[in-house]
């Protein structure tokens, strides 16, 4: 009976998973790590603003479907709210105030003078012809007029929306505003003021994070093997660069499933999601599936699909040395624990795929004053911030003996209350 209590009791302890209470949790963790002013963390607990909103959408053959939007704000204290837009039919307003506060890490750890946001539409994207999302993309845009702008809130595109979404948006908000406004979005085509190297950055910053790690360990990364979960524009450009390095790519996958070569792959000649859409296996001589590349026995692993994919449930069989995060909240709570257990080494996604929020400041910047740059400064100014991010989660590891996910949240949460006791509160 005692042994059923327990075990009872263990369930109740367990941290809950969905992304809101996941990122409270976060904060509450780095919170009881750091000297920080309650008050403050029960602000942080909570999002400024949540915009819902109904999009109504006519059908090519003439029907009107009606869709939820939203747009979470969490904090900016530190600077505009800023965060992508997603289409996707598990897109809710929970989800969006727990990935708005994701990026309110995100945007701290790397040191950038932006706050967090998140929004998007539930909808399938893949059930729509181009035209509908365009008409969805502008009738949102309207709706969401009045809460965006290039000073107060900046999005970008996440799951199911691209640098075309973002013309879009810039063009909506534009003509309705009677001026040009690029600065209202990142993210988007050269051609209407997005920047070089954008596409790239997210998969960039983790290869980069990941030669830290290794490096910091004393991992050659030409005696590296590595497998990549996911291969759009995160996993394709983190494997192609981890391999242009030195690395041995043993497998990368997309939703269909993984090509697997344990004497190597060339990522180069496989094309990513938005060369070929879920064209991965068709280039592939062996294949396995998804749920067995997260089991391979390899040095590095790279989530960089779906969130949630590193579960209880598997967590045990997890046999990489090191994972580091190019998806967002890849790794649930309950699993991440077990993987510290384990003497498994994780860099959490608000260092490792902070690349992309990085360049889309750079994008902004360029956009406020009118100036271009060239893809080698773009590429430049990304190292050099990606190295202070990580100069400066690596010394609260060593200065703390935290985890490296430990160390990524007192990093952030650290500056995000340094900012909020400056300000205070008003009234």
């Amino acid at each position: 009976m005692s042994d059923s209590l327990q075990s009872t009791d263990e369930q109740a302890e367990q941290p809950p998973e969905t992304p809101l209470d996941t990122a409270r949790y976060q904060l509450d963790k780095a919170a009881s790590l750091i000297e920080v002013d309650e008050n403050i963390i029960e602000r942080l607990s909570h999002p400024t603003s949540v915009h819902e909103v109904t999009v109504p959408l006519k059908r090519d053959d003439g029907t009107v479907d009606v869709f939820s939007g939203y747009r979470a704000q969490h904090d900016s204290v530190r600077g505009p709210y800023k965060g992508g837009l997603r289409y996707h039919p598990h897109v809710d307003r929970e989800e969006v105030i727990g990935l708005s506060m994701w990026m309110t890490w995100k945007c701290a750890v790397v040191d950038l003078p932006f706050g967090g946001a998140k929004g998007g539409i539930n909808v399938d994207p893949k059930a729509l012809s181009d035209g509908e999302i365009e008409r969805l993309t502008r009738r949102f845009t309207n709706e969401l007029r009045n809460v965006i702008g290039p000073q107060t809130d900046i999005p970008a595109p996440d799951m199911g929306t691209n640098a075309q979404t973002m013309a879009w948006i810039m063009d909506t908000y534009s003509i309705q505003e009677a001026e040009t406004a690029p600065a209202v979005v990142t993210g988007k085509p050269i051609a209407v003021g997005g920047s070089e190297g954008r596409q790239e950055a997210p998969g960039r910053s983790v290869a980069i994070i990941s030669r830290e790690l290794l490096e910091y360990y004393d991992r050659p990364l030409s005696e590296t093997t590595v497998a990549v979960q996911g291969f759009g524009s995160v996993g394709a450009n983190a494997a192609r660069l981890l391999e242009e390095w030195g690395a041995t790519v043993v497998a990368v996958s997309d939703v269909n499933g993984a090509a697997y070569d344990l004497t190597g792959l060339d990522t180069s000649g496989i094309p990513s999601h938005d060369q070929e859409p879920e064209a991965v296996t068709e280039y592939a001589e062996d294949t396995i599936s998804n749920a067995a590349l997260l089991e391979l026995d390899v040095d590095l692993l790279v989530p960089a699909a779906l969130g949630n994919v590193i579960t209880e449930g598997n967590a045990d069989d997890i046999r990489a040395d090191f994972v580091v995060e190019g998806a967002n909240g890849p790794t649930t709570f309950t699993a991440d624990s077990i993987l510290t257990d384990r003497g498994i080494h994780v860099v959490p996604d608000i260092l490792a795929n902070a690349g992309g929020v990085t360049v889309s400041y750079f994008e902004w910047v360029q956009d406020i004053n009118h100036r271009t740059w060239s893809l080698d400064r773009v590429n430049e100014e990304l190292e050099a911030v990606m190295i202070d991010a990580w100069d400066a989660v690596r010394r609260e590891v060593e200065n703390r003996g935290v985890t490296w996910r430990e160390a990524a949240y007192i990093v952030g949460v650290s500056r995000i209350a340094a900012a909020h006791e400056s300000r205070g509160l008003w009234p």
